[in-house]
């Protein structure tokens, strides 16, 4: 059995969960969201819990069974408390505007860089050198997350560059500390 496939996703109150064949949908404060499953993974709601079971013992099976319930609990708990990444601007004259749903990035390009916000995110600018990327669906988040960031990576000699909060970033001596 998988460690984390066995285990049973707890629904907690105020969430509801329904399964419909191989789709399973959350709603709760924060959201609603749905997933549809393999056909080899068996799902059920049985005493405010989801239970994530697999039809055969094959290589494949085995992996989707820990995938689905991984995926269950992060559905669970993004309607439930959401999802929060933040990044900041680390340069001089970077800064980061939010003018509806577009993300507008000055980051030493010698053009503004434009990221549409997708539908399901709240994005916030509290100051120009700081972005709140909030949102039910964890993958969504993490991926514009990294999206934002892959802008301008921190580079490795100043440490310029779009950086999650709190991300240490090895800093490598010039040609100068060298000699």
């Amino acid at each position: 059995m998988s460690r984390i496939g066995k285990l049973p996703v707890v629904i907690p109150a105020g969430i509801q969960v329904a399964i419909h064949g191989q789709t399973i949908a959350a709603e709760g404060p924060k959201g609603k969201l749905e997933f549809v499953c393999h056909p080899a993974i068996r799902m059920a709601v049985e005493g405010g819990q989801v239970l994530v079971s697999r039809s055969a013992e094959t290589r494949q099976n085995r992996a989707l069974h820990g995938l689905t319930r991984a995926l269950v609990a992060n559905m669970v708990e993004g309607v439930q408390k959401g999802f929060e990444k933040k990044l900041e601007l680390q340069g001089v004259g970077y800064v980061c505007t939010l003018a509806g749903n577009k993300l507008s990035l000055r980051v030493g390009f010698a053009n503004q860089i434009v990221k549409l916000v997708p539908p399901g995110l709240t994005v916030t600018c509290p100051d120009q050198t700081h972005i709140n990327i909030n949102g039910c669906d964890k993958q969504l988040v993490g991926e514009f997350a990294a999206a934002v960031r892959a802008v301008r990576k921190p580079e490795p000699y100043k440490g310029k560059g779009v950086r999650y909060l709190g991300e240490q970033i090895k800093l490598k001596a010039g040609k100068a500390a060298k000699a």
